[in-house]
């Protein structure tokens, strides 16, 4: 079974998430709390525990992989932002949204979306995610702890423990957290486009 880690959602001991932080860069596949659900993460282009990933979610390459930042300012590292986009993101972030931004290259270009170019971007306001991909210096790969057939996503540390225990290398428990997934906003064109709808409110960005 998975190892537990328990990390204070308020107040994350930074030993604790020094740890997770060597396990991500050691190839380690992790579920982690968010401030929308629990979420599966690994280290960016660490390309075998994305490929356990994909097994785990039962999806394929046409299936996007969010890079959950620390703050607004590593985007901009990882996806082409135009003005109007960075306002959005400015007023939206940190908070519940995943944007899908055209990617740089300094994105592995097979986590790209094959069609678009893409990559999915996001910073939450959950503190112990967001300690986690601070002292990991780089954005989490991220996507939503959704089993398949399952029609909510994970949020209760016991309910991962049991369900993925046995698929990842550790859980993080800081409590349970929220069953919505995120917003999904496509900024790729000029006009902001809803994809999917979740935690995030629809009219902070058509607004």
């Amino acid at each position: 079974m998975a190892e537990i880690v328990r990390i204070h959602p308020e107040n994350p001991q930074p030993r604790l998430v020094a740890r997770v932080a060597d396990q991500l860069r050691g190839g380690a596949v992790i579920a982690y709390p968010t401030d929308s659900s629990y979420a599966l993460g690994c280290a960016l282009g660490n390309k075998p525990a994305i490929d356990r990933i994909r097994w785990i979610r039962g999806f394929g390459r046409e299936h996007y992989f969010t890079l959950l930042c620390r703050d607004l300012s590593e985007i901009a590292t990882y996806a082409k932002v135009e003005n109007a986009s960075f306002r959005l993101l400015k007023n939206l972030t940190p908070g519940p949204y995943t944007f899908v931004l055209p990617a740089t290259r300094e994105v592995p270009r097979w986590l790209w979306h094959p069609k678009r170019k893409t990559i999915g971007i996001r910073v939450p306001t959950h503190h112990t995610a967001t300690a986690i991909a601070t002292a990991l210096d780089a954005p989490i790969m991220s996507v939503t702890a959704l089993l398949p057939d399952d029609d909510i996503p994970l949020s209760d540390p016991d309910d991962v423990q049991a369900r993925l225990g046995g698929h990842v290398d550790l859980v993080v428990d800081s409590g349970a957290c929220n069953i919505e997934p995120t917003t999904v906003v496509d900024l790729t064109d000029t006009t902001p486009r809803i994809l999917r709808v979740g935690r995030g409110p629809v009219d902070a960005v058509t607004g």
